[in-house]
């Protein structure tokens, strides 16, 4: 992903995620802080078929949506996966596995990556090793997710 992809991510990003709209400056600010966790695929004529945003946190800590953070925490200990979204009509055909996987080694060195599940899709994730976390301290930080928004962990070591 480029600064120059905002508009497209953006875009389908509204598609994928109509409830959650989120400024153009949140991804140009994730590409800047964590270019390897900010990554596309192209679609035709312009458009992206898939995009992907992670950045390093605090493992207990994700952030509120549409947050522009400005700077990584020195501390962090865990990879967030902010999204990865594709479009409807690339769906189906494997295209999100090479991300996540990518992903996934590049938060080895940190010994774990979390996400925050919505629209029910916390058994995609448990596919790939995340577990659900249910701890009433955290609803504070998955307020902005909406009502159905689940916290999951995945520890990880060196090489995946």
């Amino acid at each position: 992903m480029a600064a120059g992809d905002a508009p497209a991510v953006v875009a389908l990003a509204d598609r994928v995620h109509p409830t959650f709209h989120e400024d153009a400056a949140v991804f140009v600010d994730r590409q800047r802080l964590f270019p390897a966790g900010s990554l596309v695929l192209p679609g035709p004529a312009g458009t992206l078929a898939a995009y992907a945003v992670a950045y390093p946190v605090r493992r207990f800590a994700p952030p509120p949506l549409d947050t522009v953070l400005g700077a990584l925490p020195p501390d962090a200990d865990a990879l967030y996966i902010h999204d990865v979204a594709l479009a409807p009509e690339w769906r189906g055909r494997g295209l999100a596995e090479p991300a996540i996987r990518r992903l996934l080694a590049a938060a080895a060195p940190l010994g774990a990556a979390t996400l925050v599940s919505v629209y029910g899709t916390w058994p995609f994730w448990a596919r790939f090793g995340f577990r659900r976390v249910d701890d009433p301290a955290l609803a504070p930080k998955l307020a902005s997710y909406g009502a159905d928004a689940v916290f999951m962990l995945r520890e990880t070591t060196e090489g995946g």
